[in-house]
């Protein structure tokens, strides 16, 4: 690592920033950001870590039910192949089918890895890892800590990562990536205490920043949650896939009105909680008979959200999840955490009474597309891991898999970042002035000092815009309506501004994450807009179903040289034989 001041001058003023130098920065700091950060360092290369939030708070601690693997702990039938036949139905056959075969094949070895590295997960009578059922999954697979699975994964990723030579930069804003002769060779970025400027040089990118559920307003991710990463790809000329598939959780808390949107997870329906509405019928028969409360999330959510709509919600607009037949002794043993969620902020004992719960904005299924084998995305030296990666999951993500997803593509992103830097002999070094320029963009809404829009009234317009108009069910007329309000709120943009100084201003930080959730909006619109059917988390109510040849189908999102939104179709390869005759197989059972 090299670090040095530098002086630039902008608009006629001296212009402080730093520079710091790593043969690998990843941006980011969940699971996938963490494991490509160990794998990179066993390389012997130096790496910085740069996160806008603190180290250990990210979203990885939200996957709470477990992390799927065919251990074949509790089921020994269960196999990796049909670890791949679950993934691919569930996401209705428009994932990547080779990531969905490594991610099968791989997900057992990164269980045992973390457990030697200290996990500590639940365990069965004969003392093997425990595994819970879970919506989709044909087997007994999720792999679990209680219901705090994802707590316990970034815990021993963060003692792992810190044991490395690994330098983690915190509370620290990526604004653009940088590039040389057509590669990523780094990062610009600020502060957010003191809104010291940062260029980092790097001979490779990983992007590992995770979803942007923050563009809906109800929605169970945190205020990171702003799609930084899959926007700085985006205007570095990477390609996106699949951006119009968005999860919804069927369960997120709904009651008080101040937690709305928090993650109930799906540990509570794995441990059998069965799912009521306000006449008290066990609804789930009319949407799935055979898989009930145990169906893909598309599923439960569409039948969650249908029932409120048609008048059988609960008090306050939900629908009823009921755990009470575990007794408060199996509940602390399994669901702890829930326990005290619901008893800490809606005052509800879980062993007596029944949750209420209703769809809340989750997961992305689209993203930064990526090579299977390296990570590496279109552009050459970024690589991208994690949920801001698309192409495993397809139309819909199975549960658990996201965990898994982290530790087996960020350790391939580490080691490919790592094979490429080490094959690599290019210049990091970029002009000055595209430092400069890119420091008076960021700083530019406090020069205007208050004297414009709000970022907080765009992102409330963008939050209710999104809930109207791209919500679980669609249709084009809705879509076009929002993709208008979305575009009416990208003119507002450049006329952004905010008081007071770079010094602990939040406001200047929404300054630049709306910028971030203005365009991935409008790219979710775009692309929702192009794909008409129904498939997955894309439910078109303009379309009766399935369309077969969107089915052989993904979206490519890329900037087109006038700087607006590129879609490409592109046609999904066929499988090789092996993974052919398995979906064949797999026929021949229904």
């Amino acid at each position: 690592m090299v670090e040095l001041q530098r002086d630039g001058y902008q608009n006629g003023s001296r212009e402080r920033y730093e520079v710091r130098e790593h043969d690998v920065l990843i941006i980011g700091a969940g699971g996938a950001g963490l494991r490509a950060a160990v794998s990179a360092t066993q390389r012997g290369l130096s790496v910085g870590i740069v996160t806008k939030s603190l180290l250990g708070k990210a979203h990885t601690v939200m996957a709470e039910g477990g992390m799927a693997a065919a251990l074949g702990n509790v089921d020994p039938d269960d196999s990796w192949r049909q670890h791949f036949m679950d993934t691919m139905k569930s996401g209705k056959f428009i994932n990547n089918w080779r990531m969905a075969e490594i991610h099968a094949k791989e997900s057992p070895d990164r269980v045992y890895e973390l457990e030697q590295w200290g996990a500590l997960f639940n365990r069965t009578p004969e003392g093997k890892i425990s595994q819970r059922p879970f919506g989709g999954h044909t087997y007994r697979r999720l792999a679990h800590v209680g219901d705090r699975t994802g707590l316990e994964l970034i815990r021993t990723m963060q003692e792992k990562a810190l044991a490395t030579d690994a330098k983690v930069y915190m509370e620290t804003t990526v604004t653009k990536l940088l590039k040389n002769n057509g590669r990523v060779v780094g990062a610009l970025a600020y502060t957010r205490e003191s809104g010291k400027f940062v260029h980092f040089k790097a001979k490779a990118v990983v992007m590992a920043t995770g979803g942007w559920g923050r563009i809906f307003k109800v929605t169970s991710n945190s205020w990171e949650g702003t799609g930084d990463g899959v926007v700085l790809s985006y205007d570095a000329g990477a390609d996106l896939v699949d951006m119009e598939m968005m999860q919804f959780h069927p369960t997120g808390m709904v009651w008080p009105p101040g937690v709305r949107g928090l993650l109930v997870t799906e540990g509570v329906r794995g441990e059998g909680g069965l799912l009521r509405n306000s006449e008290g019928k066990r609804y789930m028969e009319n949407y799935d008979p055979q898989k009930m409360e145990l169906s893909t999330r598309d599923v439960v959510a569409r039948a969650n959200y249908t029932e409120v709509q048609e008048g059988r919600g609960s008090e306050h607009g939900g629908v009823y999840l009921d755990i009470t037949h575990l007794g408060y002794e199996g509940i602390m043993k399994k669901l702890p955490t829930m326990y005290e969620q619901f008893k800490n902020l809606a005052d509800i004992d879980i062993s007596r009474e029944p949750m209420e719960v209703f769809p809340t904005v989750h997961y992305t299924m689209g993203g930064v597309k990526v090579d299977p084998e390296t990570c590496e995305s279109s552009v050459p030296g970024l690589f991208a891991a994690g949920e801001v990666a698309g192409g495993l999951h397809g139309a819909n993500r199975l549960g658990g898999n996201s965990l898994s997803d982290l530790l087996v593509f960020g350790r391939r992103a580490g080691e490919g970042a790592a094979e490429y830097v080490q094959q690599s002999t290019h210049s990091t070094e970029i002009e000055e002035q595209e430092l400069l320029t890119e420091i008076g963009r960021v700083l530019e809404p406090l020069e205007k000092r208050g004297d414009g829009e709000s970022p907080y009234l765009i992102q409330q317009e963008l939050q209710v815009a999104m809930m109207e108009h791209a919500n679980l069910m669609r249709d084009g007329d809705s879509l076009q309506e929002g993709l208008g309000k979305i575009l009416a709120l990208k003119d507002r943009l450049p006329r952004v501004s905010v008081p007071g100084s770079r010094l602990f201003n939040p406001g200047w930080h929404t300054a630049q994450d709306v910028r971030y959730l203005v365009q991935i909006s409008e790219i979710i619109l775009r692309t929702a807009l192009e794909r008409k059917e129904r498939r997955g988390a894309q439910w078109r109510l303009d379309y009766d179903g399935p369309d077969e040849e969107l089915g052989g189908i993904n979206f490519i999102v890329s900037k087109d040289e006038q700087g607006e939104v590129g879609i490409e179709r592109r046609e999904i390869p066929p499988m090789p034989e092996h993974l052919a005759k398995l979906v064949e197989e797999e026929k021949a059972k229904a």
